[in-house]
Order: structure tokens, then C-alpha cells, then sequence
């Protein structure tokens, strides 16, 4: 082999798949018997999403319904940090539902340590929001990938592996 192989520690989610499933919730709202009549909004911005309904007993159902619809186009719940329920004025509440995006600096410190820790032979940099682990054997890099969706649980945000050459 000539070089190093390497691949990309990353956290990201498919913005598209989210967009799908707010609609598929939004449409389930209006159809079913308890929200007949009562206010429900999801708003999609840039890096939140804002929901606004009549209660906290709406909030609650709409934040199962949204993740249940996000499991089965794929995502990750850990991608979603909901905030607390306040009042909004009107008889309404508000809950801001944060979005996770990227390896914050001390996750990919820990993802770093990790591999340089179990293993000597491959290299790893921290680069903006990713984690690059490089090695001249795939074989060890593979050992990585195994080992990391092992620790997979204990990480806030979900991780995946692009790159790979």
C-alpha cells in the first residue's frame, strides 16, 4: 500500500430526513382525534426547531410523535435537545428543541485520547467539528471503528464514519 488510509469521525445527521419527518408528524396532527382543534406548530430554523401548542400534555405527545417519526426515517435521537416547556403568552407554550451537529472540542479530545490510548499504531487529529484516524493498516482502522461504536453509548451525539480510503 502507498500511503495511509484514513477516515472521518463525524457527527451530522441528514437534514432532509428531518424535514420528512416533521412533515409526517405535522400531517399526523392534523388528523388525529386529541389534537382536534388545539394549536400545534413545528417551525424548522437553521439549527432549532421551535414548537408551540396549547399545553404541556400536547408538547409531551408531539415530542413522541416527532420521535417516533425521526426513528423510522433513520435518525438519531440524540440529535435532538429538547429544552424546557415555557409559556408563551395566549394560553400557549413554547419549547425550543435544539439541534446536535458536530464533535464538540472536548468529545473529539476524548475520541483522540481513546484511539491513542488502545492503539499506538494509528493516528489521530482533531480538525474543526471531526475526528481524522489515520493508519498504514485498514485492519487497525477498522479495530477503531469496531471500537468506537462499542463506546457509541456513552457519547451525547451520534457518530459516523465518512471518508474512508
Amino acid at each position: 500500500m502507498a500511503g495511509d488510509a484514513s477516515f472521518d469521525v463525524v457527527s451530522d445527521f441528514d437534514r432532509q430526513e428531518l424535514v420528512n419527518a416533521l412533515d409526517q408528524a405535522r400531517r399526523e396532527i392534523q388528523t388525529r382525534y386529541d389534537f382536534k382543534g388545539a394549536t400545534a406548530q413545528l417551525e424548522l430554523g437553521k439549527d432549532e426547531i421551535v414548537l408551540l401548542t396549547d399545553d404541556e400534555y400536547r408538547a409531551k405527545a408531539v415530542r413522541d410523535l416527532v420521535e417516533s417519526k425521526a426513528i423510522r426515517r433513520g435518525l438519531s435521537l440524540k440529535i435532538f435537545d429538547w429544552g424546557a416547556v415555557e409559556p408563551a403568552g395566549g394560553n400557549k407554550v413554547r419549547q425550543k428543541i435544539g439541534l446536535r451537529r458536530g464533535l464538540g472540542e472536548d468529545l473529539a479530545k476524548k475520541i483522540s485520547k481513546l484511539i491513542r490510548d488502545d492503539f499506538p499504531k494509528v493516528k489521530s487529529q482533531i480538525q474543526g467539528d471531526a475526528v481524522r484516524v489515520s493508519s498504514k493498516s485498514r485492519d487497525d482502522l477498522q479495530r477503531v471503528i469496531a471500537r468506537l461504536r462499542e463506546e457509541s453509548e456513552a457519547y451525547p451525539v451520534p457518530l459516523q464514519y465518512e471518508n474512508y480510503r
